[in-house]
């Protein structure tokens, strides 16, 4: 049976994901285990909620726990990010991990516009970010472009495309847009 289609604006109804790590203390593994089974199925009551599927450490001398949160809309996941049950079941928590946990949310290009030390903030407006992408786009091509054309010239075109439309995407996500949405961050999160 097909899902009705959601109404309302884009950022009303594009899905959401965050990412939530937690540092589980040695010996504590099964504490953590049930907490993480409540805490789950605590999530799965709240609206819009679409899933919860989590990485297990393979590393026992590092065991680091990844829950992948799905929700329908960055609204539904904030309320379950800032509700009483939620704050009541980190409490919880605190005896079994060993440092704070940290929460990183995706929903498309704006995970380029992340800031440090402000995972939940509201994404910018899409037409700020197509512009700051637009920017950073051509600057990384401009360079690649007068730096890769000669070095990648006697390659065939479809392995210098693949070779050059790599390294923006890499130079773009991990060089390039960190650094232009720190330079812009005013202009793209304005102060209310």
């Amino acid at each position: 049976m097909l899902e009705p289609l959601a109404t309302g604006t884009e950022e009303e109804t594009q899905q959401v994901t965050a990412i939530i790590s937690h540092m589980v203390r040695p010996g504590r593994e099964a504490g953590y285990e049930e907490w993480l089974h409540g805490i789950a199925t605590a999530a799965h009551k709240f609206k819009g909620h679409l899933g919860v599927n989590v990485i297990r450490p393979c590393d026992q001398a590092h065991p680091e726990y990844v829950a992948i949160v799905r929700f329908d809309q960055y609204s539904n996941l904030k309320t379950w990010i800032e509700s009483d049950i939620r704050r009541e079941w980190l409490e919880r928590l605190q005896p079994l991990i060993e440092k704070p946990e940290t929460i990183q949310t995706l929903t498309g290009l704006e995970t380029w516009f992340t800031l440090p030390n402000k995972p939940m903030q509201a994404r910018p407006p899409r037409y700020k970010m197509a512009l700051v992408t637009w920017l950073g786009v051509f600057l990384t091509l401009s360079i690649l472009n007068r730096l890769l054309v000669p070095l990648l010239s006697e390659f065939p075109i479809l392995l210098n495309q693949l070779i050059s439309t790599g390294l923006t995407v890499v130079l773009l996500t991990y060089l390039v847009m960190p650094r232009l949405t720190q330079l812009f961050r005013k202009w793209l999160y304005p102060i209310p």
